[in-house]
């Protein structure tokens, strides 16, 4: 029934989802509006539709962090980029697409290791990062580009230095970087 309710507010269906990972959000939710049983919180989505959609977010795990996979993203610029780079001919634009991109970050990781391969071997590309999410949230957040200072401890400073600007307390992606990634919402399913 939670989740017929959930595709009926969201459009989107949990059914196959691992049973396991969804009833951890179900009781995190359940705790966090001090519902005691599973009944009780079906009668909260029932009476309270904006829980479904706060239920949908929880369900949604949206774990990034920019060059989260440091050893991943050494090889890409040591060996992949460099590579893709050489071997391009013409003006085709070098497409790449980020499923499940969350709030961006590893989109934009990407767009910048592309953007200091090309300045390092003085060869210019265009690079088109398509970067898409099911969590229209998400997207809208990764659009502005817009992220807290906490980010410096996964940036280094060099690479904050050249591709973001201080805004308000917060780093911003410089619009040069944010020009190559294009943000949608898409269920990859």
């Amino acid at each position: 029934k939670i989740f017929i309710i959930l595709r009926s507010h969201t459009g989107h269906d949990f059914f196959h989802y691992k049973r396991n990972t969804v009833v951890r959000r179900i009781e995190r939710r359940m705790a966090v509006n001090r519902i005691a049983d599973i009944s009780g919180y079906l009668r909260h989505l029932q009476e309270y539709p904006p829980e479904a959609q706060t239920l949908f977010r929880e369900l949604l795990i949206g774990v990034t962090n920019f060059f989260r996979d440091p050893e991943a993203f050494e090889v890409l610029k040591e060996k992949v980029i460099p590579q893709i780079l050489e071997d391009r001919k013409g003006d085709d634009p070098i497409r790449i697409w980020v499923p499940g991109c969350a709030t961006g970050e590893e989109a934009y990781s990407i767009a910048i290791s592309f953007r200091e391969c090309m300045d390092r071997l003085e060869k210019e590309l265009r690079v088109q990062v398509f970067a898409t999410d099911i969590d229209g949230g998400a997207i809208e957040t990764a659009r502005t580009g817009l992220y807290p200072k906490s980010i410096a401890v996964d940036v280094p400073a060099e690479i904050l230095g050249c591709y973001f600007d201080q805004e308000d307390g917060s780093y911003r992606i410089k619009k040069s970087i944010r020009d190559m990634v294009v943000f949608a919402l898409q269920n990859v399913i």
